[in-house]
């Protein structure tokens, strides 16, 4: 199915006080735009599909096999299926992340049906 949507037109979900979230969905692709303010935490979590999160502005620090990465602009994190992983927006940040697979937004956390980001 051939889409053509601009970020303008995608509804903004707001989760909390410090993050808001866009999600574009394809026939097995999710993209999710997602802007975090400085201090905003998202907590521990794991999925079953993987995930590449590109960082458009700001940076992110993350605590994932047990390590400390820090993620700027420009730079891509990948994320292999069911690994735990959290983050913390360490400057506003506007991130990109790539999901195989739609149905994966009924898993994360924050999405509308499940509360987790919105503590």
């Amino acid at each position: 199915m051939l889409k053509h949507i601009r970020w303008n037109d995608v509804e903004l979900e707001k989760l909390n006080p410090l993050l808001d979230r866009q999600m574009i969905t394809g026939e097995n692709l999710m993209l999710a735009r997602v802007l975090l303010k400085k201090g905003c935490v998202v907590p521990e979590h794991s999925h079953v599909n993987e995930q590449l999160t590109y960082i458009v502005e700001g940076a992110l620090k993350f605590w994932i096999d047990g390590k400390e990465i820090i993620v700027r602009a420009g730079e891509v994190l990948c994320i292999p299926p069911h690994m735990p992983h959290k983050a913390e927006a360490i400057e506003d940040t506007v991130d990109l992340d790539v999901f195989y697979h739609e149905p994966l937004a009924r898993q994360i956390p924050g999405s509308k049906r499940e509360a987790g980001w919105r503590k």
